[in-house]
């Protein structure tokens, strides 16, 4: 099942009085660090500066607002999974530094918010199919993207050609996924950095 978030804009006939990507970024923000169920309408509506009547006029629900956002996320990691892909030094420098980066995290100051896609993983458990299909579809792109880099990897010698790309790739989604949930539950950056390199080695 494809995770297909249909446009709930309606039609008035006039220009919205504001920025529907913006609305969702900032109810992204608060269902990363809040969950679904914690987040409440009030809350949605005073970080995306707009009353109930608006709201509902542009995304008809809490949940169909929540599935934007999957969607938004999804697209937005892995445009920048693949620009820095592009930019990096080599495909393993790249499979490297994406484990680091969800490590790192840990370094951050304030509150730690994972993963939006796998904290929905967890939070939902398979529970509700529309968000399911999101996480699912979400999964399979950064899955995707990780093999994409294996196979270059393999081709510049870097990991061995008989190895299993797409196996490898859920491993690197696997061990993506640990580090952002270790992260959140508050293991320190050191030693999920060590555990990169563990993983690394696992590679070659």
């Amino acid at each position: 099942m494809d995770c297909s978030v249909q446009n709930t804009l309606m039609q008035t006939g006039r220009p919205l009085e504001f920025d529907p990507q913006l609305a969702i970024d900032a109810a992204m923000g608060v269902f990363w660090l809040r969950g679904f169920e914690a987040t409440s309408l009030s809350d949605l509506l005073a970080a995306m500066g707009l009353s109930k009547s608006s709201f509902y006029n542009a995304f008809g629900s809490k949940q169909q607002l929540f599935e934007a956002c999957l969607v938004r996320f999804r697209r937005r990691h892995v445009e920048r999974m693949g620009e820095m892909l592009h930019s990096a030094a080599s495909p393993l420098a790249f499979v490297r530094e994406m484990l680091l980066t969800n490590a790192r995290e840990a370094r951050e100051p304030g509150p730690r918010r994972g993963c939006l896609i796998m904290n929905t993983a967890t939070e939902f458990a398979g529970r509700d199919a529309a968000v399911a299909a999101c996480v699912e579809d979400a999964a399979r792109d950064f899955a995707a993207m990780f093999r994409t880099a294996i196979e270059m990897a393999q081709e510049h010698g870097e990991i061995p050609r008989n190895a299993d790309a797409a196996v490898l790739a859920r491993y690197l989604l696997t061990t993506m996924a640990g580090l952002r949930t270790m992260v959140k539950a508050g293991l320190p950056a050191d030693e999920l950095e060590k555990v990169v390199e563990v993983a690394m080695s696992a590679l070659r």
